[in-house]
């Protein structure tokens, strides 16, 4: 097995809530600080986690690092000329591995989900999406069901059909979140608020995870912050509740809940890197949203 160098990161290194207020964006009372950084070649597209080893998550493979050690241990690669294209993210349920999958960059959008065993890291089960609201870019599970986010995108000249550009790739107002049933049918949705997307530029929603703190914080496709988001009391659109500064650059966002302290994983896409950022939660929950407008 290939390994892979992990450093840990000075205390130190907190990520002041300033640098995100500058452009509009409030941490509303959280704080965050990097930990750990590990170097993992999988390190692409998103990353999952369990209680003793990380998932890096790249288009067609997937790397299960050992977290003590920052060692690969194991992989799941897609023969050459298979049926992967487009893994986003990975959640760690009972056992199982969980991979958002979608056809991205080619239209119209298909997206399925992929599970894998842990243990092997053999691809064990798959639940075709077909043609849905958009991309499927994350997975997460929480209070008994998957949630997840269907992205489409600004971004011009990604889809192509035979000589033809398709522009915008879905146009990303029409991403959504949702909640999904047992048999992978969507119950619930909601829409991402403006100023969060305005954020994201000509890309969308990568990156999803429900906190230790009750909160579903979302990231985007590049953007190094997370944001705090509630579902609404009514209506279809989320509530913005804080932006928190976190050492990533890209996509998929995992919270470790097997961590002491509340863990945050991510990746720094351009270094091929796995970060480990703790959270310190305000003292009284937020229950103003973030008005930019």
């Amino acid at each position: 097995m290939n390994k892979t160098l992990f450093c840990t990161v000075a205390a130190g290194a907190v990520l002041a809530a300033s640098s995100a207020l500058a452009d509009g964006a409030f941490a509303n009372g959280y704080t965050s600080v990097t930990v750990r950084s590990y170097d993992a070649e999988y390190a692409n597209q998103g990353v999952g986690v369990d209680a003793e080893f990380f998932y890096a998550v790249d288009n067609e493979e997937i790397g299960k690092y050992s977290k003590a050690t920052g060692e690969l241990v194991d992989s799941w690669i897609d023969p050459e000329g298979g049926p992967a294209i487009h893994f986003d993210s990975a959640v760690v349920v009972d056992g199982l591995l969980y991979a958002s999958h979608s056809n991205y960059r080619q239209w119209p959008m298909t997206s399925s989900i992929e599970v894998f065993d842990t243990a092997t890291m053999e691809h064990v089960d798959t639940h075709s999406l077909g043609i849905q609201r958009g991309s499927l870019t994350w997975l997460d599970y929480h209070d008994g069901s998957f949630y997840g986010t269907f992205a489409n995108y600004d971004n011009s000249g990604l889809a192509v059909i035979g000589d033809v550009e398709v522009t915008p790739y879905g146009d990303k107002l029409n991403t959504q979140v949702v909640r999904f049933n047992a048999d992978w049918q969507v119950v619930e949705g909601w829409v991402i608020p403006p100023e969060i997307l305005e954020r994201f530029e000509v890309m969308s929603n990568s990156g999803g995870s429900w906190g230790p703190d009750g909160n579903l914080w979302l990231s985007g496709h590049d953007p190094r912050e997370a944001y705090v988001m509630q579902l609404p009391e009514m209506g279809s659109e989320l509530v913005w509740i804080a932006t928190v500064p976190i050492e990533i650059e890209g996509q998929g966002i995992a919270w470790d809940r097997s961590a002491d302290v509340p863990t945050l994983l991510g990746i720094v896409r351009p270094d091929r890197r796995v970060t480990v950022t703790e959270i310190t939660f305000p003292a009284t929950s937020p229950t103003q949203p973030v008005s930019a407008r």
